[in-house]
């Protein structure tokens, strides 16, 4: 543990950032997981409106600065290719 006064703050404001990060990292991940059960179970209009709420927190996250630019964008596009088969499928 760090002996000098701003350094045991900087140890503190470390710490509650981690986990605000963590937490927007978990939001991400799980509302994805939500979209690709949508996928999975071959429901078009649930995963239609899940897109759209999986790209806004996404694109949150990149502007957080959870995730860089290509990575958010990568995400996106996979995501939405997968609803793009789902519908041609159908």
């Amino acid at each position: 543990m760090p002996q000098i006064k701003s350094q045991i703050k900087r140890v503190k404001i470390t710490a509650v950032e981690n986990a605000r990060n963590s937490a927007k990292r978990t939001r991400v991940k799980n509302i994805v997981k939500k979209y690709n059960n949508a996928i999975a179970a071959k429901e078009t209009a649930v995963a239609e409106e899940l897109l759209k709420e999986v790209m806004s927190v996404v694109e949150s996250a990149y502007l957080d600065g959870i995730y860089k630019r290509n990575t958010a964008s990568r995400k996106i596009a996979e995501l939405s290719k997968k609803l793009s088969e789902l519908k041609k499928a159908n």
